[in-house]
């Protein structure tokens, strides 16, 4: 399965004050894997940035004055996510501010349906557990030390081995239907399979076994 890797920099928080987005940058994975397809621009958002947003990405108003704005990279940005899975951490956050983008071109805004929330991954899997982007690099030993600032790319590539780290990690499930037993299939998602040989022990070795325990138990080693 394809999937986005998604993160977006902004003038501010809300976009009910008028912030708009000045960074868009996406890694495509396909099966967990990351490809080399890549989309990252920066944007002139057509307002100022405010100084908590400054201080977290760097971009000043005189670097984005010089990018092109939203409209002209919406045909290219839809192109590259449509009919893919996006994995976004704090998805809510994004999808506010990108559909905001879209609604102001009156085009259709992107369905949450088809989105993966590492930020409620990381909190279902470690409830009280701090799940911001840094603490869960420093949790799977991601190194995280070239995010001097908040930028998107960087961004996109940590939460992508972050990402993959979440889904292996889950509890394997274990399939025993096969007739022969031969083969147990452990299951760590829907995608990625392996499959380990169950090797059953000769009599003589179960025969060793039980005379091993023997000897052992009449050991008191307790005393």
């Amino acid at each position: 399965m394809k999937e986005i890797v998604l993160d977006t920099e902004t003038t501010g928080l809300s976009v009910r004050e008028g912030h708009r987005i000045v960074e868009i940058g996406c890694i495509e994975i396909n099966d967990l894997i990351p490809s080399k397809k890549r989309f990252h621009c920066y944007l002139n958002p057509e307002r100022k940035v405010s100084e908590k947003a400054l201080e977290v990405h760097g971009y000043t108003d005189e670097f984005l004055s010089t990018q092109k704005k939203f409209s002209e990279i919406v045909d290219e940005f839809l192109n590259f996510i449509e009919n893919k899975r996006l994995v976004i951490h704090n998805a809510e956050f994004d999808l506010s501010h990108l559909n905001n983008e879209l609604a102001l071109l009156g085009k259709k805004k992107l369905n949450s349906e088809n989105v993966v929330d590492t930020l409620v991954l990381a909190r279902n899997k470690f409830p009280g557990s701090p799940t911001s982007l840094d603490a869960l690099c420093k949790r799977y030993r991601v190194d995280n030390s070239k995010r001097k600032q908040h930028t998107a790319l960087i961004d996109c590539d940590l939460l992508a081995k972050v990402y993959i780290n979440l889904l292996d990690q889950k509890e394997p499930m274990l399939n025993f239907k096969n007739e022969d037993n031969e083969k147990t299939i452990i299951n760590s998602n829907k995608i990625n399979r392996y499959y380990k040989k169950v090797i059953k022990p000769t009599e003589e070795e179960l025969m060793l076994h039980k005379k091993y325990l023997k000897n052992s138990l009449k050991k008191n080693f307790f005393n």
